[in-house]
């Protein structure tokens, strides 16, 4: 609680704070508008994006993470207050969102979707590497907990959720056996176990193999934010072919809404709820994690929904609308909490 306390001293009335903030923030979000220019101009075309993408989930963002792991203290990527506290916001956000989205229009499947890209932050693409640039290299620890909730948890349970219309005929467990398989899969939380186990044991990469694997992670930032905004200029350009119907403000402004303003309230009430209780939650940690609740929506989200059948119209322009509102409100939350 401190660290919001003083934050708001220092902060309010200081015009030079938020600046500041925004001269960080401003590159991230600048390489999206970027990827989303060329995307939209045709100077990347839509067919190279998924190798884009392919090469930041495989590559770049694998071995960014591995060093942050590597470098980090494995008290910190083991802390169990961040993990639980987090993981019940998560829970709370996926339940909460569901129960206001469902309606003759939107069933299950789009539902838990919505509850999805409301529940995981764009933290693995833009916000580690912005929350280090912000805050230094000692937020990733933080961070890296927060993944692995998002990763492990919450996108199965979505995943799971989002087969409750075939319940009947075993559709929710075959869903969360196949999600689970996803993970089993997805080289991120391997290679976050990996640099754990690098730093537990104070191991060292040789030295060709280390510099191979930091030209990769020095890629995966800026690649990674140029993807995201190619993604999403993909996705609204292929808005006309969507079998849904034309979209309604009231189809995704509510979930944006909820994940850029209830998800970092919630974080922060929660946590210090729980700090009151006597759960040991670091002041550094605990304003790493409300940061990471007032990121973006996660933009891997419109894959999935594609994959899955939902109405992925719905889910990119929640994306978009969460990532373009996000330059302001992420910075405001920033000047608000940074000591």
């Amino acid at each position: 609680m401190s660290v919001w306390r003083r934050g708001v001293r220092c902060t309010g009335g200081d015009n030079k704070a938020m600046l500041e903030v925004l001269r960080i923030t401003f590159p991230f979000f600048a390489l999206v508008l970027c990827g989303y220019a060329a995307a939209r101009k045709g100077l990347l075309p839509l067919e190279a994006i998924p190798g884009l993408n392919g090469f930041v989930l495989f590559f770049a963002l694998p071995c960014m993470l591995f060093r942050f792991g590597a470098s980090t203290p494995i008290a910190q990527l083991l802390d169990a207050g961040v993990f639980f506290t987090y993981l019940f916001c998560a829970l709370a956000m996926v339940a909460f969102t569901i129960r206001v989205s469902l309606n003759p229009r939107i069933r299950w499947n789009d539902a838990s979707l919505g509850a999805l890209v409301a529940a995981f932050p764009n933290t693995g693409f833009m916000g580690v590497p912005l929350l280090v640039a912000l805050l230094g290299p000692a937020a990733a620890g933080p961070a890296i907990v927060t993944i692995l909730v998002d990763m492990v948890v919450t996108t199965s349970l979505c995943v799971a959720l989002s087969r409750m219309d075939a319940a009947g005929e075993h559709g929710a467990a075959v869903a969360a056996r196949k999600a689970l398989a996803g993970v089993v899969r997805n080289p991120m939380p391997w290679a976050i176990s990996l640099g754990g186990a690098f730093s537990y044991w104070n191991l060292e990469l040789i030295g060709p193999v280390a510099k191979t694997v930091g030209l990769l992670g020095d890629a995966a930032s800026p690649v990674a934010l140029f993807t995201i905004g190619a993604v999403l200029a993909r996705s609204q350009m292929l808005a006309h072919q969507r079998p849904h119907g034309p979209l309604r403000a009231g189809d995704y402004w509510p979930v944006a809404l909820i994940k850029l303003l209830l998800h970092p309230l919630l974080v922060f009430a929660v946590a210090s709820a729980a700090i009151r209780w006597g759960v040991q939650i670091e002041p550094f940690a605990f304003m790493v994690m409300v940061l990471v609740a007032a990121l973006p929506s996660a933009s891997n989200v419109a894959l999935l929904a594609e994959r899955l059948g939902a109405d992925n119209g719905r889910i990119a322009r929640i994306i978009l609308v969460t990532t373009a509102v996000a330059f302001l409100t992420f910075s405001g939350a920033v000047a608000m909490i940074k000591p």
